[in-house]
This record gives C-alpha cells, structure tokens and sequence, in this order.
C-alpha cells in the first residue's frame, strides 16, 4: 500500500507474469518472492491456459488469473492473447474457443478481459471493434522489448481507437517470461481502491481508477478547458490527442512536476505520458472529452 502526493491510497500490482506451470523461467514461489521484495502489493499469475486461482504465495496476494493465447506466430493470419484477471473459477475454455467466447467466459466467471500487447500481436483497432467486453488493454508491455521482439509500446494501437471514440483504460505490464532483472518488476499499475479486496481493486481497473508506470508517480485531471498534469520529477511531459500538433502539448526541462495543456476546439479526446531522468515512463489513461 502506497500514498500517492494527494495523500490516496493506492495498491501497486502486475497482472501479466508466467511461471515454470507454462513457460516462465521461475516457480510461482519464486516469482511472488521478487515482486514481493519488490514492494507489489499483488500480482496476477497468468500462465498460459492454466489457470491460477486466489492465493497467498510467499507472503505476497496472488490474484487470479490465466493468459489465453489465441492464434500461432504469424500476426498476418490471427494472433491475440487474451489476459483474464479476477476470475471466481476457472473458465473450461480451450485453443478451439473464438476470440469472443473467451472475453464471454472471462467476464461470466467474474473476471476482467485485457487485451495484452497489442503492438506484439500487430493486432488493429478493427481487430478490438469486432469484440465486445474488454476491461482493458496493455500500453506496454515489458518483455515485448526483450529477447524475442521489439514492440513493447502500443501507444499507435491506443490512440488510433481513440479516434474511432473507444477509450479502454491502459495497463502497463511485465508479461514476465526470462526474469533476472531482464523483465520482472519493470511495468505496473498504481490502483485506487477501497482495499485489496479482490472485488475492489477490479471494479477500480474497470473505472480506470489508476495510472500505469515503470515508476513515476502520474496525475492527470481537466478543470474547464485545461488539461493538468501533477506528477513526480521529470524530464518530458506529453500531451497527446487526436491533433497532428500543438504549441503547448510538449513540456521539456529537468524536475517538471507540472503542465498544462488548452483543450482545443478540435480534441476529441487527451492522454499523458511523462518521462523522468532514467527514461522510465508513466501513462495517464485516455480521457475522452
């Protein structure tokens, strides 16, 4: 549990992690052990089609979870995963199920639907329009930049939908696979909740009750026609929207903990991303105007 500078509580969890039970490099005992020493309060373990119910695994709260990988390699033919998180049981679904019958069964089990990296999969706004009961999708996603791939990012994917006015809220994850500091605990979310009740904290995700980091602490509000960025020390703040440009949309300088951007008549919709001196990065959810 966490004080964010408003003096609200809030949970730090990652919802994307693998383990030795599908192609993780680590134990669950051993994973929950780092990203608790890592002060997560939860994370999700999500391995491939097995599932992992509610648990407490080396002191740390395990939330339920599963990763539903759907499609082969070939991101031209159908490649998209699936990440459900917070389901009561598990969900009997098989690589034979459709892309909507999973989302169907993650959600009637209690769950939430992520649509994870995006960007990876070269999955497009189309792809996410034809489904219907996403919570969620990844902004990024850590291991995406590791090893195997170079599209961690899916800033492309998310802004592109904002212009067809869908908004999901934006998880930014690990999806750990390798470990040894190569992609555990880089990526989380920063939760406002009324406790780590399981139910809570999904009802914040399903809000977009949070911001998504890799360590700097991001607010984002709108008071009339400004947008206003509160965050912690700083090298850029971004704002971004549906405008190819703007005058006052980038701020650089050294310990920027403040912005602020005039809604222009144009904008249909704002989101943030600021980046401290380390180049690691937080991102507001998108906010429709």
């Amino acid at each position: 549990m966490y004080k964010d500078m408003f003096g609200q509580t809030r949970y730090k969890l990652g919802l994307h992690i693998h383990t030795t039970r599908s192609d993780g490099r680590v134990s669950p005992e051993e994973s929950a052990r780092i990203y608790k020493e890592a002060g997560f309060d939860a994370i999700a373990i999500t391995d491939h089609w097995k599932y992992h119910g509610a648990d407490k695994i080396s002191g740390l709260t395990i939330l339920p979870g599963c990763e539903y990988n759907l499609g082969a390699s070939d991101t031209s033919v159908d490649v998209m995963h699936i990440v459900g998180v917070g389901m009561d049981t598990e969900p009997a679904l098989s690589k034979q199920n459709s892309r909507q019958e999973v989302i169907d069964a993650i959600n009637a089990h209690g769950g939430i639907a992520i649509l994870a990296h995006p960007a990876w999969s070269l999955n497009t706004p189309e792809h996410a329009l034809a489904l219907s009961g996403f919570a969620a999708t990844e902004i990024y996603n850590t291991v995406s930049n590791v090893n195997q791939n170079s599209r961690p990012y899916s800033g492309y994917f998310v802004d592109l939908l904002a212009n067809m006015g869908v908004a999901y809220p934006l998880i930014a994850t690990d999806d750990t696979h390798y470990y040894i500091g190569e992609d555990d605990t880089k990526s989380w979310i920063m939760v406002k909740a009324k406790s780590m009740d399981k139910n809570d904290l999904l009802d914040a995700i399903r809000r977009g009750d949070f911001y998504a980091t890799q360590g700097p602490e991001l607010h984002v509000r709108r008071e009339g026609d400004k947008m206003i960025a509160d965050c912690s020390p700083c090298v850029k703040i971004d704002f971004l929207s549906n405008a190819a440009w703007g005058p006052d949309r980038i701020t650089r300088g050294e310990n920027l903990t403040h912005a602020e951007y005039k809604i222009k008549p144009h904008d249909k919709w704002v989101r943030v991303e600021v980046c401290d001196k380390d180049g690691q990065y937080a991102w507001s959810n998108v906010l429709m105007l």
